[in-house]
C-alpha cells in the first residue's frame, strides 16, 4: 500500500556502500565544500607564516596543522554522509549529550586564552571548543523533537525543543558567547517556522531577544565594547576592524598580488576570524565573490533537495544545518566589512581552527546524508495521485 501511494525508485539489491553513496550524494555540494577547503589552505599559506614567525614556529606550522585537522574533518564528513538518517540521529544525540556535559564543565576546567570568554579546554597540544560540536547535535535533536510532535498522540516536541533552546542559550550567554547563542537561536527559529510556527511565539521570541540584548549591553562590558565599536562612525585604524577594512579597500578588484598583502603582519586573527581580509587584499574582489558563491551554492542546493523530502525529521534537520552553515559564513563576512558587530566566528572550512574544522565536517556530513537521494517518490507525487 505504501508503494502504491508514494512510489519507489529502483534500488540495486546488495549494492556496495561506496557506489551507492556516490550515486545518491549531491556531487555539486560536495565539490563546493572541497573547493572551500582548498581555498582555506591557499589562504593559510598567505596568512599564517607571520603568526608562526611571531610564535617561534616554522613558516608553515599552522598550514600543516590546518591540513591535518582539515583532513580529519573531511574523513568525518565522508563517513557521516554515508550514514542513513536514523544512524545520523543517534550519532547526533550522543554528540549532543557529550558536548552538553563538556559545556557545563567549562567554568571549572575551561580557559579563555586571554580573550575574555571561557570557551575552550586546553589539551596542551590543541584546544577543544565544545560549543562547535554542540551545534550540529542540537539542531538534529531539536528537529527530532519537532518531528515527533507531528505524530498522533506524540510528545509536545516543539515545547520541549524550545525549553532545550533556552537552557543552551543561557549557558552560552554566561561564557559569554553571544554569537554561538544567536546562531543556535536562528537555526531553531528557521526549523520552528517550517514546522508550523505560532506567530505570537515568534513575535514574543523576537521581543525577548531584543530585551536580552539590552540587558547584555548594560551588564557585560565585553558585549558593550563590541557594540559601541560597531556603532562608532570612526574606525580606529589600529584595531582588527581597522586593519581589515583597509586591507579590503587596498585589494580592489584584482588584489595586490599573491604574497604581497600586508594585513597578515598586523592582524593577530588574520588566519581565523579575518581570513577574508587576506583574501580580499591579495586576490581582490574576484576571489571574495567566488567564496560567497560557493557558500550560497551549498545552501541553495541543499534547500532545493530538502523541499522534495517527505520525512519531517530529515526536512527539518537538513534545513537547520544548512541555515546555520550559511549564517555563520554570513556573520564572518559581515564582521569583516563592518556590516555586523565584531564577533569571534570562523569562516567554515576556510578559517584555521581544529574544533571548527572537525565540527564543521561532521555538520556538513550530516547535511549531505540528509540530502542524499533515497528510495521515495517526489512529494508532489502524492497530490498528482489524488487528482487522478
Amino acid at each position: 500500500m505504501t508503494e502504491m501511494v508514494y512510489g519507489t525508485v529502483p534500488v540495486q539489491s546488495g549494492e556496495p556502500v561506496l557506489p551507492k553513496w556516490w550515486r545518491t550524494i549531491d556531487k555539486w555540494t560536495l565539490s563546493c565544500i572541497l573547493l572551500l577547503f582548498g581555498i582555506g589552505l591557499l589562504l593559510g599559506l598567505a596568512a599564517s607564516p607571520p603568526l608562526a614567525e611571531r610564535n617561534g614556529f616554522g613558516a608553515f606550522h599552522y598550514v600543516q596543522r590546518q591540513a591535518f585537522f582539515g583532513g580529519l574533518a573531511l574523513v568525518a564528513m565522508l563517513i557521516t554522509s554515508m550514514m542513513p538518517p536514523q544512524l545520523v540521529r543517534r550519532l547526533a544525540v550522543i554528540g549532543f549529550l557529550v558536548s552538553f556535559v563538556a559545556l557545563l564543565g567549562l567554568p571549572v576546567f575551561g580557559t579563555d586564552f586571554g580573550k575574555g570568554a571561557v570557551r575552550w579546554y586546553s589539551l596542551g597540544f590543541a584546544s577543544v571548543q565544545p560549543s562547535e560540536f554542540l551545534k550540529p547535535g542540537f539542531i538534529v535533536v531539536t528537529a527530532w523533537l519537532m518531528a515527533a510532535s507531528f505524530q498522533i498522540n506524540g510528545p509536545p516536541g516543539k515545547a520541549l525543543s524550545f525549553g532545550l533552546l533556552l537552557i543552551i542559550v543561557f549557558i552560552l550567554a554566561m561564557q559569554p558567547d553571544f554569537g554561538q547563542a544567536a546562531l543556535l537561536l536562528f537555526g531553531w527559529g528557521v526549523m520552528y517556522f517550517i514546522a508550523g510556527a505560532s506567530m505570537i511565539l515568534l513575535i514574543s521570541l523576537a521581543g525577548a531577544v531584543v530585551a536580552a540584548g539590552s540587558f547584555a549591553y548594560n551588564s557585560s562590558e565585553h558585549f558593550a565594547r563590541r557594540i559601541d565599536g560597531f556603532l562608532n562612525p570612526d574606525i580606529d585604524p589600529r584595531t582588527q576592524l581597522g586593519y581589515a577594512t583597509n586591507a579590503i579597500r587596498e585589494g580592489g578588484f584584482f588584489g595586490v598580488g599573491v604574497g604581497e598583502g600586508q594585513v597578515k603582519w598586523s592582524l593577530p586573527d588574520a588566519h581565523t576570524d579575518f581570513i577574508i581580509a587576506v583574501a580580499a587584499e591579495e586576490y581582490g574582489l574576484i576571489l571574495v565573490i567566488c567564496i560567497i558563491a560557493l557558500y550560497a551554492s551549498i545552501v541553495v542546493r541543499s534547500m532545493l533537495r530538502l523541499i522534495r523530502e517527505r520525512d519531517p525529521f530529515v526536512r527539518l534537520a537538513g534545513t537547520g544545518l544548512a541555515a546555520i552553515f550559511g549564517v555563520q559564513a554570513m556573520i564572518n563576512l559581515g564582521v569583516a566589512v563592518r556590516l555586523l558587530p565584531a564577533k569571534g566566528m570562523t569562516l567554515p572550512f576556510v578559517s584555521y581552527g581544529g574544533s571548527s574544522l572537525i565540527a564543521g565536517g561532521i555538520a556538513v556530513g550530516m547535511l549531505l546524508a540528509f540530502t542524499r537521494t533515497r528510495p521515495q517518490g517526489e512529494i508532489d507525487d502524492i497530490f498528482r495521485g489524488q487528482k487522478r
